[in-house]
């Protein structure tokens, strides 16, 4: 075990995984700065040129990616009032009016730091509970299986607040999309309209592409059109003093708790982590009155918590295959591309792998450290790049990842289908992830589902005669109950939303 560990964070030090983590980290800060780009954009586009990497290698850059792209949002956040991902929404309770105050750079440094120390906490929590958690999950069959998989499907449901029957529907066609191609059991042709292009099923790399990157270029393409543009931010002389981050060291440890843990359950999101990290601060705060007209500590509990769910998401996403947002549900597709089933036996099987991610994801966070801190001094610039200039660099990344995977032209075309597809369904407020997951855990659901019939030769009583099983299958039923719930609930505060 000790070899496996040596061994693993010497390939996350190699010379070619620090500068892939260095690029991600870069590149991820800047897709998260800029409102136009997203993280899970980032993430899409850099899988087709991480597919000939050793898989530390290339997880170094797409770790690197979504720890810069998660942090990057805040950038924005804090200079304009614009969050340039969902997870800085709460950072804009406090940036801005620090910012008209004139200590945009001490609350960029605030941010910084905070999401180092939240990044690093989570994952130490990776490191240590990870492997705890595969080895209980080693006396997992396919009943186990498919229940995990059933588990991740109801996912689906959270995925769609206030879509439901619209997420639903994007599920059912990922469904479909994914029986595409031979049967697993019987070696038989389905759904493929006799096109031999889809005798091998759809690429998982293309569909990714065009949902999440070709998808948001023709969005942002629309508002350059419309000259949608951000206003330039100022940066303050003023940066953060040693007091700052004494005074907040609890407030740092409680809220990156917070969001480790609320990144190991699935479905629950990253928004959830960072306003209850939020609200937790402002009730524990000797200064509540302050919050919401520029307060440093609502910062350092927003963004310390948003880059903790980072490393709590990995725990389910390794050890039992569960994605809990779309970014870790873009990873599992990356683990897949590699050629490594996220699971227990992926612990057994890969452990210098396994070692190697957690010690790329640690480097990822003192990368972004150093990163952010640099980057907070011009990131006014960032934030004024316009879109007509980073769209058609974008475009390009978008045709050589499509291709390049398989050299066949017929991806660049799933990858202009999917990108019109992703589109229309953005215009129509048909969320992406159900598509996208659904695609992903079809076959690992079907494989077991029909490997356990024929375990118990065709008796159903195998799904609800083992404990582990029942109960996953239960909680898919009480999450899946509670989300259509919760959407009656808000269609009836808000008519016009339903």
């Amino acid at each position: 075990m000790l070899a496996n560990i040596f061994d693993g964070i010497m390939s996350a030090l190699s010379m070619s995984a620090l500068l892939a983590n260095l690029m991600g980290v870069a590149l991820g800060i800047v897709f998260g700065a800029l409102p136009g780009l997203t993280a899970a954009m980032g993430v899409a586009l850099l899988i087709p040129l991480t597919f000939g990497m050793a898989p530390v290698d290339a997880f170094s850059a797409l770790l690197g990616m979504y720890c810069g792209a998660i942090y990057g949002g805040c950038i924005t956040a804090i200079l304009v009032g614009t969050p340039g991902t969902v997870s800085a929404a709460a950072t804009m309770l406090e940036g801005p009016a620090l910012t008209a105050r004139g200590e945009s750079r001490r609350a960029l440094d605030m941010a910084t730091v905070a999401s180092f120390i939240g990044g690093i906490f989570s994952a130490l929590v990776l490191v240590s509970v990870a492997p705890l958690l595969a080895r209980a999950a080693m006396s997992f069959s396919a009943p186990e299986y498919f229940a995990v998989a059933v588990f991740g499907l109801t996912i689906v449901a959270s995925l769609s607040s206030g879509h439901l029957i619209k997420g639903l529907v994007s599920a059912c066609v990922g469904l479909f999309l994914a029986t595409i191609g031979l049967d697993p059991v019987t070696s038989d042709m389905r759904n493929t309209f006799n096109i031999p292009d889809l005798f091998n099923g759809l690429s998982l790399v293309p569909v990714l592409v065009g949902l999440f990157a070709m998808s948001q270029v023709l969005v942002t393409v629309e508002d350059v059109i419309r000259g949608v543009s951000l206003k330039e931010g100022k940066i303050s002389r003023r940066g953060l003093s040693l007091k700052d981050l004494t005074d907040n060291a609890v407030n740092f440890l409680r809220s990156s708790a917070i969001g480790t843990a609320i990144g190991i359950i699935p479905a629950t999101g990253v928004s959830a982590a960072t306003f209850f990290a939020y609200s937790e601060a402002k009730r524990h705060s000797k200064t509540p009155e302050m919050y919401g007209k520029g307060c440093l500590e609502g910062i350092a509990a927003t963004e310390s918590s948003n880059n903790a769910v980072c490393g709590g998401a990995l725990i389910p996403l390794l050890t039992l295959g569960v994605p809990g947002d779309i970014i870790t549900a873009i990873m599992l597709g990356a683990l897949m591309i590699q050629g490594l089933t996220p699971g227990p036996l992926l612990f057994v099987e890969h452990p210098v792998t396994v070692y190697g991610i957690f010690a790329a994801f640690i480097i990822a966070n003192v990368v972004m450290l150093v990163c952010g801190l640099i980057a907070v001094r011009g990131a006014n610039k960032i934030t004024s790049i316009p879109g007509g200039v980073l769209m058609p660099i974008v475009v390009t990344l978008c045709v050589v990842g499509g291709f390049a995977v398989n050299n066949s032209t017929f991806d660049l075309l799933v990858v202009a289908v999917f990108g019109t597809v992703g589109y229309l369904m953005i215009k129509c407020d048909f969320p992406l992830p159900p598509l996208l997951l659904a695609m992903i855990l079809e076959p690992i659901a079907e494989a077991n589902f029909r490997r356990a019939l024929s375990i118990s030769q065709n008796d159903y009583a195998i799904f609800y005669t083992s404990p582990v099983a029942c109960i996953i299958l239960g909680l898919s039923l009480f999450v899946l109950i509670k989300s259509v719930w919760n959407d009656l609930r808000d269609s009836r505060k808000n008519p016009s939303k339903s």
